[in-house]
């Protein structure tokens, strides 16, 4: 079987990374991948759970080297790991918190404790790129388990090269290397394994440590870095910035995925920054598997070799990089050779009296509500009661400041059929998003319970 490279630069003083706007050579990360990799236990599955993204790459280039696989779940609750230790006895964890509460056998990484490399016998060695087997194991990533156990999905070191070399052919200035890529979706996040990690290895560009999460921070994070600067998000974090009006320095790029971007979004920050936004379309079972700029098109891109086609009303995806037919969570139109409208998840259709939407198209409008912030429809996890039964029925959350409940149902009087008009719609300082921008339905539904609860005492 073939191999391909560990880093896809061809030179040891190549920028292969920036920590606080210091650049780091692919000489010393290798040096450091191959200190840590002789740290390393004789376990077989490590649960990588650095913060800093450097951290994260030494260690996920550790475990390639030693032929171990890097285990991804979604969340790092109690459950999660007792779930992940049925999965693999074998886990230890490598962390770069020392109060790092997972119970797991742990290796701290502590870089001034690193082994250094024996010394070398005669002339050094020629500049050799370390050569990891197509087929070789990398990690296993893992769905939500919102309706379940959280189910792991195979992921090969061929596979994921090809998928991410794509990804940067697609986008310019990417494809041509030498750009600083900052995110703000941790390394952990296939979002982020993907576009902040293993994109940069494949592609010649530079990731960045620092995960940012504020406004102010993010733009001092981009300020430190050289261009091409590109920065990769999502949604959540896109709103915040151009909620906090702050002045970016100079963008290259902008790329978003984690949850559908409205296209009034992308116009306002394409229009702010001055720079083309693309956003990803993926799943954690396939990777990402299409591309659009959403600002100019409705319609997605797929990426070369890969197929949809639809079976008994549902979506399947198979070939290029998708390892074997994958069903999709999402309602996919095809449009074409290579090409397919979104219109939401499966899960997010609703059917009220005899009319059909989804929860993606209905947030879709009420963002594009002026003075809107953030919100979202949801079916109440207790339907109210009717003389023929429990009847279905919208509700949603809104943040809008300068908004009061009635004026936003105005407006969406104007944009949705009135069936699906929530009752009640209520005014929230903040959505209980998690880090990636997502909305865990369990926050929300408990969210809206008290916030129902708290409504029904006062009425009282």
């Amino acid at each position: 079987m073939s191999a391909l490279p560990l880093l896809a630069h061809d030179r040891p003083e190549a920028v292969f990374a920036y920590r606080a706007g210091v650049a780091v050579s692919c000489a010393q990360f290798l040096a450091d991948a191959r200190a840590l990799a002789r740290r390393l236990p004789h376990a077989g599955h490590m649960l990588n759970l650095c913060s800093d993204r450097y951290r994260f790459s030494v260690g996920l280039a550790a475990s390639l080297l030693t032929g171990k696989c890097t285990l991804l779940p979604s969340t790092h609750t109690p459950d999660t790991v007792r779930q992940l230790q049925l999965f693999a006895p074998d886990a230890f964890c490598l962390t770069d918190d020392p109060g790092c509460p997972v119970e797991l056998p742990q290796l701290y990484f502590d870089e001034s404790s690193a082994d250094p490399e024996p010394p070398a016998q005669g002339p050094p060695p020629p500049w050799s790129m370390p050569q990891i087997e197509e087929g070789q194991l990398a990690a296993y990533v893992f769905t939500s388990g919102s309706t379940g156990a959280p189910v792991p999905h195979r992921k090969s070191w061929g596979r994921l090269v090809r998928c991410v070399r794509t990804e940067a052919s697609r986008l310019p200035p990417l494809d041509r290397g030498g750009c600083a890529v900052l995110g703000t979706v941790p390394a952990q996040h296939m979002f982020g394994f993907e576009s902040t990690v293993l994109m940069p290895w494949q592609s010649g560009n530079a990731l960045c440590a620092e995960r940012p999460f504020f406004p102010a921070d993010i733009a001092t994070a981009l300020a430190a870095l050289p261009r091409p600067r590109v920065l990769v998000t999502t949604p959540i974090h896109l709103r915040s910035l151009l909620a906090a009006e702050l002045a970016l320095p100079p963008l290259d790029l902008v790329v978003s995925a984690t949850a559908m971007l409205p296209a009034n979004l992308a116009r306002e920050v394409e229009r702010r920054c001055g720079v083309a936004l693309l956003e990803i379309y993926g799943s954690t079972e396939t990777g990402q598997i299409a591309v659009r700029r959403t600002a100019q098109e409705d319609e997605w891109q797929l990426w070369p070799g890969v197929r949809l086609e639809i079976i008994e009303d549902r979506c399947w995806v198979q070939g290029g990089h998708v390892e074997q037919s994958t069903a999709m969570s999402d309602v996919l139109e095809l449009r074409g050779p290579g090409r397919f409208i979104l219109h939401g998840r499966t899960s997010d259709l609703v059917n009220i009296a005899g009319k059909r939407s989804s929860i993606a198209y209905l947030n879709h409008h009420l963002h594009a509500i002026a003075g809107v912030v953030d919100g979202t429809f949801y079916v109440p996890a207790e339907p109210p009661a009717a003389p023929g039964g429990p009847v279905t029925r919208l509700a949603a959350l809104v943040v809008a400041p300068t908004l009061d409940a009635a004026a936003i149902l105005k407006a969406l009087r104007e944009r949705v059929d009135p069936a699906f008009l929530p009752r009640p719609l209520l005014l929230v300082e903040a959505l209980p998003r998690n880090e990636t921008g997502k909305l865990p339905q369990q926050a929300l539904q408990a969210l809206a319970m008290r916030l129902t609860a708290a409504s029904t005492d006062l009425a009282r």
